[in-house]
């Protein structure tokens, strides 16, 4: 979905454990080191492996822009003595209303519960005022469905992507929370 008018700021979300807040310059690093662990990259459409030079930066320039298309967050521990980024979670605009989710988690952080709680509070908070939210995960990353499922996200069917890291398509599982109407 394209998109010609400013986008209001992305909010800040508040979880006891965490903070789901605007990129920052400062988490480049970070979100470097972690996006380009091949574990990462390999359950992303999007994460190309090895990180050619200069994605990070044009994530968060992409990210800080006034006109954008996907909002992203860091998830930040910092309040709970945690790292500044733990992993990412964003919402890339649909028309009619709608957004998908998608998010990655450092391998730190998984089987943490981490990844179901930021999307747990990004579907409450619903910060693009959204009637529906679709996400899709890889079928080797059953872990991830279960993440979806744990937040109220429904089974709708199958499909593919192109995974940049593996240079493949690779099947998918598609799901759907209708939060209103």
């Amino acid at each position: 979905m394209s998109l010609d008018h400013e986008i209001d700021p992305q909010p800040v979300v508040q979880t006891e454990r965490f903070d789901l807040r605007p990129l920052r310059k400062s988490d480049g690093g970070l979100i470097e080191m972690h996006a380009g662990d091949p574990r990462v990259a390999k359950m992303t459409s999007s994460i190309p492996h090895p990180l050619p030079p200069g994605t990070t930066e044009a994530l968060i320039q992409r990210s800080l822009a006034p006109v954008r298309d996907e909002d992203i967050w860091a998830i930040d521990g910092t309040k709970a003595q945690g790292p500044e980024v733990m992993g990412l979670i964003s919402l890339e605009r649909m028309d009619r209303n709608q957004s998908e989710v998608g998010y990655w988690v450092a391998p730190a952080f998984w089987n943490t519960g981490l990844a179901s709680e930021a999307v747990e509070a990004l579907v409450n908070a619903n910060p693009l005022s959204n009637e529906t939210m679709f996400a899709s995960v890889f079928q080797d990353n059953p872990a991830s469905a279960r993440v979806l499922t744990n937040c109220g996200f429904e089974y709708i069917g199958d499909a593919e992507v192109f995974c940049v890291a593996r240079n493949a398509t690779v099947p998918t599982w598609t799901y759907i929370k209708k939060l209103r109407g």
